[in-house]
């Protein structure tokens, strides 16, 4: 096996075991050897078969990535950066996520789209929130990523006929099919000869699952040992139909039926009983996420699209409710949407204390690998996957680099990385992707949204083409 080393790298983001926390170690050897950790510290004397120099050098943690749809969203880019349906609170789910599909020739290249963006931002392990669509696994495999791979099932579809009322189409039997089929997926995951893949039970979203596929899978999950995730408290019009149907809150709702704890993870979890769009006479949700250890996994992009955000990610940090980031949406770049988070919060709370870089790190690497079971990503620590980031920080956009961290994320973002690691296999060098076609990929993409755009009118309940429901930002002369 081969041992490598880099050697005396200027700073690394290492784990501190004694306190439980992320550290800056100067002067930092970095070993690993079949793709898992040997050696972080000081002074490293053991074999080497590589040496990769780290003057220069930031060693950091791969990024965890809790909740994305790589299989469909980065067909998005040009559609729906500025809809929000008014007359549902503008959320941009019912009426338009329906229409703007890529078709299954399209799938792969939105997956390699995603992947790239992702890997070119830091991230190593990602949880990929998607219906099943062929050659999936194999895919992901190709990537080099370390992949939480999420089929997504439900018992109805939802759909608007007029833009203000949401409908359910019910079919119970095709919800557990697809349960059985996604459990299915998981075991064939876990078996991947990449060694990179594991599972996460996700029934699609809190108002589209009978209770019994919710209790059902709940309990699988458990049974296995894997996360379970769902899509709660994520929009106005959700929130008004679970309240409607059940005389509670989503997050009430979920805690009733005993399925919040350890391991569940809430996507989205925006729309609480204290929010300002969403009052209720409650007041405990936020307690309930916290009393539970449920995670919420944050995606800031997507909302603020709408005009939408979480009040706010420093309030649920300081009532104890775990965190995570994903980022769900177009352009799946991890630092962007670490920056968001941060602003968002900030401007939120009115207060810049209100929420840490430290806080935020935390919620990208270890509280995303919390809410996954592992303790073996998101940190650099001896007996970790070697899942690392290279940051160069002589860019001239990391200096000055007094707190190398907060250069990154707030002014160089992804054009300072230098190569990406996972598993100690390098999967990013210089701002190249070496495991898939990143340029070929979005070219491709690029030729599909003209499928996708013809196809608007026969699916939009009122017919309307595309340039009516996202018009150009010029007039085309």
């Amino acid at each position: 096996m081969t041992t490598t080393l880099i050697r005396n790298a200027d700073v690394a983001i290492a784990w501190d075991a004694t306190e439980k926390q992320h550290t800056y170690l100067t002067g930092a050897d970095i070993a690993f050897e079949d793709g898992r950790l040997t050696f972080v510290g000081r002074g490293y004397a053991g074999p080497v078969d590589e040496t990769i120099p780290g003057s220069g050098l930031m060693v950091m943690p791969g990024l965890v990535n809790i909740h994305s749809h790589p299989s469909s969203e980065p067909m998005n880019k040009g559609f729906t950066d500025e809809v929000g349906t008014p007359g549902l609170y503008n959320s941009s789910l019912y009426e338009y996520l329906p229409i703007f599909r890529g078709d299954a020739e399209a799938v792969p290249s939105c997956v390699r789209v995603a992947l790239s963006e992702l890997l070119l931002s830091g991230v190593t392990t990602v949880a990929d929130l998607s219906m099943a669509h062929p050659g999936w696994l194999d895919l992901l495999g190709e990537s080099g990523m370390r992949v939480c791979i999420a089929p997504m099932f439900r018992s109805a579809r939802w759909f608007t006929k007029n833009g203000h009322v949401v409908e359910y189409a019910w079919d119970e039997k095709a919800g557990e099919k697809a349960f059985a089929e996604a459990l299915t997926l998981i075991e064939r995951a876990e078996q991947h000869e990449s060694g990179r893949l594991f599972g996460m039970v996700v029934p699609a979203q809190i108002d589209t699952c009978t209770p019994e596929l919710l209790q059902d899978s709940r309990a699988e999950a458990r049974r296995r040992g894997v996360s379970w995730q769902i899509h709660a408290a994520q929009a106005v019009a959700e929130f008004h139909e679970i309240t409607r149907r059940t005389g509670f809150t989503p997050i009430g709702w979920l805690h009733e039926q005993g399925l919040l704890q350890e391991r569940s993870i809430i996507g989205h979890g925006i729309f609480l009983d204290d929010h300002p769009s969403t009052p209720w006479h409650t007041q405990r949700d936020l307690d309930i996420l916290a009393e539970t250890g449920t995670t919420v996994a944050h995606c800031p992009t997507v909302f603020a699209r709408r005009g939408i955000t979480l009040k706010h990610l420093g309030r649920y940090r300081r009532r104890g409710v775990n965190m995570g980031l994903g980022t769900d949406t177009y352009p799946h770049n991890m630092l962007d949407e670490m920056r968001l988070a941060a602003y968002l919060a900030r401007t939120q709370a009115t207060d810049p204390r209100s929420l840490t870089t430290t806080e935020l790190f935390e919620a990208a690497t270890i509280g995303g690998a919390r809410a996954l079971g592992r303790d073996d990503i998101g940190r650099l620590a001896a007996g970790c996957r070697a899942d690392l980031v290279l940051v160069d920080i002589t860019h001239p956009m990391m200096r000055p680099a007094r707190d190398p961290l907060r250069s990154l994320i707030y002014a160089a973002g992804d054009r300072a990385l230098k190569a990406v690691y996972v598993d100690g296999t390098r999967v990013v060098e210089d701002g190249e992707v070496l495991t898939m076609d990143y340029r070929a990929a979005a070219a491709h993409l690029h030729e599909a949204q003209k499928r996708v755009e013809d196809r608007v009118p026969e699916l939009d309940w009122a017919h309307r083409p595309a340039e009516k429901i996202a018009p150009f930002t010029f007039r085309w002369s």
